[in-house]
């Protein structure tokens, strides 16, 4: 048993984990830090080039997963995917809403179009995961479900309103279902990272500026992949609700939430100062 999650496996002893947008990125190193621990793993991936070179990598290995193609966008595909993980492995621990997308632009630069692509896959991902994955996890009276927001949900920085917007619905819908799944037993965590390196860029609509941007924010961010994803797992069997990473992140997380009006002065300011092309 790795020291790093002893806490997880001790709560979860027959270590089965459902992992949305798990082909790359942090979905991806997700399932590989679980796998290394013995966890059974449920992919869930739209991109099925991806997938499949995934799974016969960990067949390889010896690890023991099934791997689902599917887009969360659409309810049935994915409910069938988790019932389907959680009959063949007798229930599910851990569930993770890892999907997403990135969006950039202003108000008027984000066309209709992008709204509801953002908004079907960072939300509407989020909810048909959680629909999916709560009856399992809550039919032993335990269960953890992690949902991938970002740190874009209390920044508010400008030029990203569609995925700001995003975040923060998935901020509001993990906390609304710490209250409603308390009383079965069912922790809900949220993770809200600031930007880090990851292929999440990959997937971003929006004006060229704003991915120039969102590039050279991630290239100078000091937390990596694997960190986030260790960070993330270690916080979420330790209870927490809301984990901010990484740690220089949580001084802003405190900031907005005492003081908003000057947090959101100071990024506007640190918006300014940022060089253009």
């Amino acid at each position: 048993m790795s020291e790093q999650f002893t806490r997880l496996n001790a709560r979860f002893p027959h270590k089965r984990v459902f992992i949305t947008g798990a082909s790359s990125g942090l979905g991806l190193e997700l399932a590989k830090q679980l796998a290394s621990d013995g966890w059974t793993l449920g992919l869930f991936d739209r991109d099925l080039e991806r997938l499949t070179r995934v799974e016969a990598q960990f067949a390889e290995a010896g690890v023991q997963l099934v791997a689902y193609p599917g887009d969360v966008t659409q309810a049935d595909e994915l409910t069938v995917a988790v019932n389907s993980f959680a009959a063949t492995h007798d229930g599910l621990d851990v569930m993770i809403n890892n999907a997403g997308v990135a969006g950039g632009g202003s108000m008027m630069e984000v066309s209709l179009e992008d709204w509801r692509w953002i908004i079907d896959i960072n939300v509407m991902g989020v909810v048909h995961g959680s629909r999916a994955a709560i009856p399992h996890l809550q039919r032993n009276g335990s269960g953890l479900l992690i949902n991938i927001a970002s740190a874009a949900a209390f920044a508010s920085a400008p030029g990203m309103i569609s995925y700001n917007a995003t975040k923060a619905a998935v901020v509001s819908i993990s906390e609304t279902l710490v209250n409603e799944l308390q009383p079965v037993g069912t922790q809900v965590s949220v993770v809200m990272p600031a930007f880090f390196r990851s292929s999440l860029l990959e997937t971003l609509r929006g004006p060229e500026h704003a991915r120039v941007l969102a590039n050279r924010a991630t290239q100078r961010s000091e937390l990596s992949v694997e960190q986030a994803a260790r960070a993330l797992l270690t916080e979420s069997a330790d209870g927490q609700t809301y984990i901010v990473l990484p740690k220089s992140a949580r001084m802003m997380w405190r900031m907005k939430r005492w003081m908003p009006l000057r947090f959101l002065d100071r990024v506007r300011d640190f918006a300014r100062r940022q060089p253009a092309g």
